[in-house]
């Protein structure tokens, strides 16, 4: 398909230095119909390849017509992270390798004075995080006027992020004509249509496969843990044993994910941290590392859950199980991508059994008992289950002598003839008031 396509001439050697032949089945769908200039709704699974899928009849619509290089940003993609942003330039760079265009990216963390500078030479291309780029729409140094196509990649997240006031107001400052193409894990997110209602025209909805199927060329495992301690020995267990090119391992919390690099490298690993709290610098410096291979793993809250594409991630580790399905969804997906097979292990404890079979029926999914050798749990499992395969808990019940003696109580009977108490104080209405006892 992609062959057969009318493409600019720059925008074709892009594709055949990037040597792709093949499409993908969202591109498939999604670059035809953007193509004609449809607003678009649009559902696929992560590592589907909609980043190119969105990109690439953007690019055609900006080289179709004669580019006045005064006209500020003709085309913007929002995104959640700041991870997400570069990766996406890359891929934008590497289409428009041999074009006139260019592409910056815009994010939080990064100095305002030297995007500013960046902004001032009008990229046509602008990937960038809701915030900071209203902030340099409402202080004047970006121009979005001009705007041809607006996307909104991974929106069902920044909804999550609460990125929805931000998106709006930056909508007020694009050009009217525009083409808005909102790209989501899933379409049944209940703030999408919303979203959809007030910024898209006609929208063209595309699914491409169900959300919640995992994807095929991913393993599932799980290890049961007896504590926190035993589960930092599995998790140095399972790096030190290697078998893996490159490992993600994913907690919940900023200072589990820090802990457990220093833990990891303690023990002779090479490990980096990536977390939310970290500036845009450090962030870059870990995720150059990763890919050059300086280090074999890197230690993740679930900023990384989302848009890191890293080739040859081949083992993902949830140290701590997420809370929805739809985040071990985004998790497991960094491994597994186009076509190549990848390994998921999860690391569960007695607390998070419940937890366990809740992801895997909602994603109808059976994770694969595994165990290490001298590791293994005492833990084995809730004695007793429902029939969802949760642990059925013991509840006592109220034994008939204890309800008995609540009656009798000394603090019940000291209300015996009180208001309220069930029992008539008197009838003729000229009882004494009674004072309240003053509260220590």
């Amino acid at each position: 398909m992609l062959q057969q396509l009318e493409l600019d001439r720059g925008l074709r050697l892009g594709l055949d230095a990037l040597e792709y032949e093949k499409a993908t089945e969202v591109q498939e769908q999604v670059i035809p119909a953007a193509l004609e200039g449809a607003d678009l709704r649009v559902s696929a699974e992560t590592g589907s390849g909609k980043t190119v899928a969105y990109l690439l009849p953007t690019l055609q619509r900006i080289l179709s017509a004669p580019i006045n290089r005064k006209a500020g940003a003709l085309a913007v993609v929002l995104v959640p992270t700041r991870e997400l942003a570069r990766q996406v330039q890359k891929n934008c760079r590497d289409l428009m390798q041999k074009t006139q265009l260019g592409a910056q990216a815009i994010t939080g963390g990064a100095d305002f004075k030297y995007q500013r500078a960046l902004l001032r030479k009008n990229p046509e291309l602008i990937i960038a995080t809701p915030g900071r780029l209203l902030e340099h729409c409402e202080k004047g140094s970006a121009d979005l006027g001009s705007l041809q196509t607006l996307i909104l990649d991974e929106a069902d997240r920044m909804l999550d992020m609460g990125f929805r006031d931000d998106v709006m107001k930056l909508a007020s400052f694009c050009g009217a004509k525009r083409q808005v193409i909102m790209l989501s894990a899933t379409l049944k997110h209940k703030g999408l249509g919303g979203v959809a209602k007030d910024l898209l025209r006609d929208p063209q909805t595309i699914e491409v496969s169900e959300f919640r199927q995992p994807h095929s060329s991913i393993h599932h495992q799980r290890i049961l843990a007896d504590s926190q301690e035993h589960k930092d020995k599995l998790l140095c267990a399972l790096m030190d044993k290697g078998g893996f090119t490159r490992a993600l391992v994913f907690a919940n919390k900023r200072t589990t994910a820090q802990r457990l690099a220093g833990l990891l490298s303690h023990h002779g690993l090479r490990c980096g941290c990536l977390h939310g709290e970290m500036s845009t610098e450090e962030r870059k410096h870990v995720m150059t590392q990763f890919r050059d291979s300086k280090v074999d793993m890197v230690s993740a809250s679930d900023v990384a859950a989302r848009g890191l594409d890293v080739k040859d991630i081949d083992l993902v580790v949830n140290y701590d199980l997420p809370q929805k399905g739809d985040d071990y969804l985004h998790r497991t997906g960094r491994t597994g991508r186009a076509g190549a097979t990848g390994l998921a292990i999860s690391l569960v404890s007695g607390l998070e059994w419940n937890l366990m079979v809740s992801i895997q029926r909602y994603l109808n999914l059976e994770f694969e008992k595994r165990s290490l050798p001298g590791l293994k749990a005492r833990y084995s499992g809730p004695k007793k289950t429902k029939g969802s395969g949760k642990s059925a808990g013991s509840k006592k019940k109220r034994s008939k002598s204890t309800a008995d003696k609540s009656k009798t109580r000394a603090r019940n009977q000291k209300s015996k003839g009180k208001p309220g108490s069930g029992k008539t104080v008197s009838s003729d209405g000229f009882a004494p008031l009674m004072k309240k006892k003053p509260q220590k």
